[in-house]
């Protein structure tokens, strides 16, 4: 037990003191804190890793599975440490670290059975589940999130389904493939309709023909080839606004669009 003595003690120099304090502290953190892990055998630490995570102490499992990395380093009990880790930082929040597990796992063992889990897991951490059928929808939320990520999301699952189509997390991968698109869909779209109320009439038109080009199985192409032939009509071009119009009516003839669609140029008054 450490005493704290007062510096005023009469009868006791200050610099004997001061000395006696400093090699207290010296004592206390030159020890070395205790593995309670240090005669535990691999499959072990995975059973109490694995107690952790069932007990919601995930600070303390992922602590286990980074130690049992090291002991069971180039096993497949190492290996499942290491996705498993991942997940976990990925469940506590740390996307970014989680990410550079993952990575890592996949550039160490490109042949790995649970290869096609590793990029399942990839595209899980990049994907944004507050949206779609995984959350709520909202125009603030697509305007706000990074694209690119969701790009990326999309890029893993892609080539999980074409490398592993017989995965058992293939069938969830095209469903969420399916979202990403749409979502990446809506929000070119909703970038479209800022630019065309602000009669940013070339900009609206351009990200409503980049929705189209990159999106064309998605419910906004819709409102996509309205917006396209209303700012077309904004700038004169006839011929554009006409054909946008056209394809509009062939392709949705019950859309709600249509009322909004300006005359085509053969029966203007």
């Amino acid at each position: 037990m450490i005493r704290i003595f007062s510096l005023r003690r009469p009868g006791r120099p200050w610099r004997a003191v001061a000395i006696a304090m400093t090699a207290s502290v010296l004592v206390a953190c030159g020890s070395t804190p205790k593995d309670d892990t240090a005669g535990m055998s691999p499959e072990k630490l995975y059973s109490e890793a694995r107690d952790e995570v069932e007990a919601g102490s995930f600070e303390r499992a992922i602590k286990l599975y980074e130690r049992l990395e090291g002991r069971a380093s180039g096993t497949m009990l190492g290996q499942q440490a290491q996705l498993e880790r991942a997940h976990l930082l990925y469940r506590t929040g740390e996307k970014a670290q989680a990410l550079s597990v993952v990575e890592r796992f996949m550039k160490l063992h490109p042949t790995s059975p649970a290869f096609d889990y590793a990029l399942y897991l990839q595209g899980v951490i990049n994907f944004n589940d507050n949206l779609g059928i995984f959350g709520r929808i909202s125009q603030q939320d697509l305007s706000e999130r990074d694209q690119q990520a969701s790009r990326d999301s999309y890029q893993s699952f892609k080539q999980l389904v074409e490398q592993f189509p017989q995965s058992k997390y293939a069938d969830d991968a095209v469903v969420r493939m399916r979202y990403i698109v749409n979502a990446l869909a809506a929000y070119e779209v909703h970038v479209a309709r800022y630019y065309f109320r602000r009669s940013a009439f070339v900009a609206s038109a351009n990200r409503a023909q980049q929705a189209i080009q990159e999106f064309q199985t998605s419910p906004s192409t819709e409102e996509a080839l309205s917006i396209m032939a209303q700012s077309y009509d904004r700038l004169g071009l006839v011929q554009l606004r006409d054909d946008a119009a056209r394809v509009l009516r062939q392709n949705f003839p019950q859309s709600r669009y249509l009322a909004q669609l300006p005359k085509p140029a053969a029966v203007a008054q």
